[in-house]
């Protein structure tokens, strides 16, 4: 097979060597073009290396090109995957610090809340440009998938005004069957998932082990008795106990999404675990891809190196990007939980709406399993966050600053937070900080000026309620020595995570 691949955003260099090493895990993709594009042409000419050299070492007759011209890596691509982030760490240091100076302390910050919806606001208008470029160059059809955050507004742009076949993907699902198959100490390939909900707030409906359905009490027990789950799941288990289903996402996504976790400074530490980033730390997904993005600067003879591993040895991943293709293009059918339009699959939520649900892939294209009816408890807090999201792309689309504030205003978290002025105020901070990225906004960025000269609320200078600074590469180094070792002493008595 002779098809071309264009990664868009290929920079972000550890998902790109993962994505490519997938694809040409395929024995018919041997002979593919996969195009990078990303607009550091530094990242790019390091990631061409890596992937380059993975090529070379399997004697595989694949072409890799690099370019920063966009529509020259679009040209005649039959699949394009986007995994860009607009406005680099720069905004997303803004969209941390600066709800911050309101009282708002988000671990993440990348699919709703006062981050999520600024995120949305730099991406949307970017995609779209990709549309046009992919409508005009790449090959008829051509399929986009979206890695890109926040999934479900980026995607529900993309199909109301990006007139892009596109798909929707994100690994939660995934890490939380991972996660569900450790709790019970069993291996995951026994255990077999329904999930259904929106992006980062989906359900696990259906458990199975061997094909006994596991209880919402069984599950409970499994995670408040695990040595590690139990303290780092502490809001996953208490909305598990409250709901009776189990979330895809992490303790520090979740605990954002909801009302009731981060509100109180001096509660968050009840509801948190600081022994990783994912586990609720302010700002933690901000100081975790800082960190790599410095210690791949230095290490990049290490990742060369790596890549120079055979094939044979690399275990491919259930990442769902390589396994679409693959059902596409051979009619091997692949089973996996996918980001589209609703148009009734899920039944209690809006027909408009991005919904994450089981699907089939084979060659007659994505096909998704309708008729699903979510729980109440959970169908209520994803038509929360829909109408958000809602709101938060239409914004995007329009420039309507308004509606964007109302969209913030009426975010879970941060309205648990901030009275409407507060709202006002730190929207039009986040506007101007980020105007760069904001062509939409460019009209109402005078008047934000103007009005924060005379502020009408206080701020505070505040780092968090868990905030833990950046480490250098010399302590990366030392940490990682230190885990190894840690790791290494606990073989003998560690069993399924």
């Amino acid at each position: 097979m002779t098809f071309k691949i264009a990664i868009i955003g290929a920079g972000s260099v550890g998902f790109t060597k993962k994505l490519c090493s997938d694809i040409l895990k395929v024995p018919e993709f041997a002979g593919i073009e996969i195009a990078l594009t990303d607009i550091n042409a530094h990242n790019l000419e390091m990631v061409q290396q890596i992937i380059s050299r993975i090529v070379k070492v399997n004697n595989l007759p694949a072409r890799v090109t690099a370019t920063t011209d966009r529509r020259e890596a679009l040209k005649d691509a039959r699949y394009i995957m986007n995994v860009v982030r607009i406005g680099g760490l720069e905004a997303f240091a803004d969209d941390i610090r600066i709800p911050l100076k309101y009282g708002v302390d988000q671990c993440v910050g990348d699919t709703i809340c006062a981050g999520g919806l600024m995120y949305a606001q730099r991406g949307i208008m970017a995609v779209l440009e990709f549309c046009k470029d992919i409508k005009e160059v790449s090959e008829s059809g051509a399929l986009l998938l979206n890695y890109a955050n926040p999934m479900a507004m980026m995607t529900w742009a993309v199909i109301d005004h990006g007139g892009v076949n596109t798909v929707g993907l994100c690994h939660g699902v995934q890490n939380g069957h991972r996660q569900i198959a450790a709790a019970l100490r069993v291996p995951m390939d026994e255990v077999d998932v329904i999930c259904s909900g929106i992006n980062h707030q989906t359900w696990y409906l259906d458990i199975r082990h061997q094909g006994r359905k596991v209880s919402q009490t069984e599950l409970l027990a499994a995670f408040e008795r695990h040595p590690t789950f139990s303290k780092q799941e502490k809001v996953r288990i208490d909305v598990l106990k409250r709901f009776g289903f189990y979330s895809t996402e992490s303790n520090g996504h979740l605990s954002e999404y909801l009302p009731w976790y981060r509100k109180r400074p001096e509660e968050i530490q009840n509801w948190i675990s600081m022994d990783d980033w994912i586990h609720g730390e302010t700002g933690g997904y901000l100081r975790y891809t800082t960190e790599n993005r410095n210690w791949f600067e230095t290490d990049f003879p290490v990742f060369l190196e790596e890549a120079g591993k055979p094939l044979s040895d690399y275990q491919r991943t259930d990442e769902h990007a390589s396994h679409i293709l693959e059902a596409l293009e051979t009619g091997r059918t692949y089973r996996g939980h996918f980001n589209v339009k609703n148009g009734g699959i899920i039944k209690n939520l809006p027909t408009d709406c991005i919904i994450e649900s089981p699907g089939f892939v084979d060659r007659f294209g994505i096909n998704m399993i309708e008729g699903v009816t979510l729980p109440d408890a959970c169908a209520a807090t994803c038509n929360v966050s829909v109408s958000v999201q809602r709101m938060g792309m239409k914004a995007a689309i329009s420039g309507d600053v308004d509606l964007l504030k109302q969209a913030v205003l009426h975010d879970p978290l941060v309205g648990a937070i901030c009275t409407p002025e507060e709202v006002w105020q730190m929207v039009d901070e986040l506007l101007v900080a980020q105007a760069q990225w904001l062509p939409q906004y460019a009209h109402a960025i005078p008047d934000a000026i103007e009005r924060l000269k005379t502020p009408k609320v206080k701020t505070r200078d505040w780092a968090g309620a868990a905030r833990l600074e950046v480490r250098s590469v010399e302590e990366l180094r030392a940490a990682g020595t230190k885990k190894k070792a840690a790791e290494g002493h606990s073989l003998g008595t560690k069993v399924m995570g």
